[in-house]
């Protein structure tokens, strides 16, 4: 079921590099911004701004960045006006692509990724032209999981538990999201990542060659500090 999130591999790296660090601060501050902007500044009533706060100090984002995006998104301090678009396409292999972007500017961004899927042999697709392929689900990443806590994660709304790459992903609809979450939380389980991502519904299998072109194509919009996730059918 796993999709391919941008911010679960951000977690999981270590020793990132400062020039790349900067890169990813930047993405953050962008997601702490426009959640700030959209649901106010209080990350107890404003839970889309809780998960992006979640997200800033899981990458060690120092508390002043954080505290100045917010601020941003507020209005308190100025800053630019941050809009959410969503790009569909093919990649590699007919591989399919869902990037969100975070971006002050709606122009420069489309013509990247644009660039980014023709580069490597796809394509930018119009509205709705990949999306029913996807499900939207909340995705909550940890460790592992007592057994005799998976009922009661059941009971809160998690639709399946599954192990992947040495840890448990649990997933759940968007509106039971949160009950999972704070579930975990109030069991002092670690939660390595929580968010809402598009899940295929069907994998795609690629050759070792075909990986190799979408690995490119990733990097390129991993390197994109307008490109917030990505999500695509491919296996693994």
């Amino acid at each position: 079921m796993s999709g391919h999130s941008k911010w679960s591999q951000i977690h999981r790296q270590k020793g990132v590099a400062d020039a790349k660090r900067g890169a990813i601060f930047t993405k953050l501050g962008k997601n702490l911004s426009l959640a700030a902007k959209l649901g106010g500044g209080d990350p107890v009533s404003n839970f889309r701004l809780r998960l992006a706060i979640d997200q800033a100090r899981a990458a060690n984002m120092p508390k002043d960045n954080i505290d100045r995006a917010i601020k941003r998104g507020t209005g308190e301090i100025g800053g630019g006006t941050i809009e959410s678009i969503t790009y569909e396409g093919f990649g590699p292999a007919g591989v399919t692509l869902i990037i969100e972007c975070l971006t002050d500017n709606r122009n420069r961004t489309a013509a990247n990724i644009k660039h980014y899927l023709t580069k490597y042999g796809g394509s930018l697709g119009g509205p709705g032209s990949v999306s029913w392929q996807f499900e939207q689900k909340g995705v909550v990443r940890v460790k592992n999981v007592p057994d005799n806590l998976e009922l009661q994660i059941i009971d809160a709304g998690a639709s399946d538990i599954t192990p992947e790459d040495g840890g448990i992903t649990i997933y759940t609809a968007v509106a039971a999201l949160r009950s999972v979450k704070e579930l975990l939380d109030g069991q002092h389980i670690p939660i390595e990542y929580a968010e809402i991502e598009q899940v295929a519904k069907e994998q795609k299998t690629l050759t070792n060659e075909e990986r190799t072109t979408l690995d490119k194509l990733s990097a390129d919009l991993e390197n994109d500090e307008d490109v917030h996730n990505y999500y695509t059918n491919a296996t693994g």
